[in-house]
């Protein structure tokens, strides 16, 4: 049998022969928002490699679990310090990846997390970091192209079933506006009528008593609504948002 080593480039073992390894977390953070004055789109944020492996690459934001914090926490704390992004509206534990091999340079496992923004977080970004549209992604270092495709499946089946709406919407919105939020999560046309009566009847909107100000068309000025609930919850386990 190979004896395995304790470089730091391969994998470590204590005393006891107990394998020691890296483990960081990384995050998908998706954000419905407005690209080069087009409609709205489904965006990923990522950050561009300086080195090796992947240098040049595009990746989402990661950074090794320390030992006296959680996996969520390093999650919060590596968000905050690379990317700019402080306050999240929905974060959740997504998959956990353990191909070997899956990082070039060292054994690393990683648990990723889907993150969510509302359309009216406008948190200025770092040099070197990007929105990028899920559907127009650039090259992504290690196994982060398949993270992203598997947060947005997520997203969009708990969108069906659950209000997770909130946590890309604004706090206020009209029903136009809420259905562009959608239409551009679930990467389909979305009827503004439908959308009010299936989240109503689920008791996911009510009336702010406010009105939003009528376009450069004119025309009458829509009622303002918010989520009832800011934390996320099943609203019909059955359901599912179809064009």
């Amino acid at each position: 049998m190979t004896e395995r080593n304790s470089t730091p480039s391969g994998p470590l073992r204590d005393a006891a022969g107990v394998a020691k390894y890296r483990h960081e977390a990384l995050a998908a953070v998706l954000q419905v928002r407005a690209v080069a004055d087009a409609e709205a789109r489904l965006c990923v944020l990522a950050r561009q490699r300086g080195r090796d492996p992947y240098a040049g690459a595009w990746a989402l934001p990661s950074g090794p679990v320390e030992v006296d914090e959680s996996i969520e926490a390093s999650v919060r704390r590596h968000l905050a310090a690379t990317v700019g992004v402080h306050a999240l509206a929905h974060l959740e534990q997504l998959e956990t990846l353990s191909t070997p091999g899956r990082d070039p340079f060292d054994r690393t496992i990683a648990t990723a997390h889907l993150g969510l923004l509302p359309t009216s977080d406008a948190t200025p970004l770092p040099d070197g970091v990007a929105w990028w549209p899920v559907d127009a992604l650039p090259a992504m270092a290690f196994d982060h192209d398949g993270v992203v495709e598997r947060a947005v499946e997520r997203m969009r089946a708990k969108l069906s079933y659950t209000n997770l709406g909130f946590a890309l919407a604004p706090a206020e919105f009209s029903i136009a506006q809420l259905r562009d939020v959608y239409a551009a999560a679930l990467g389909h046309e979305v009827a503004a009528t439908n959308l009010q009566r299936v989240l109503g009847r689920r008791g996911q909107l009510e009336p702010t008593g406010g009105v939003h100000a009528p376009g450069s068309a004119g025309g009458r000025p829509g009622k303002l609504f918010r989520f009832v609930r800011a934390e996320l919850e099943v609203t019909d386990p059955f359901a599912t948002l179809r064009p």
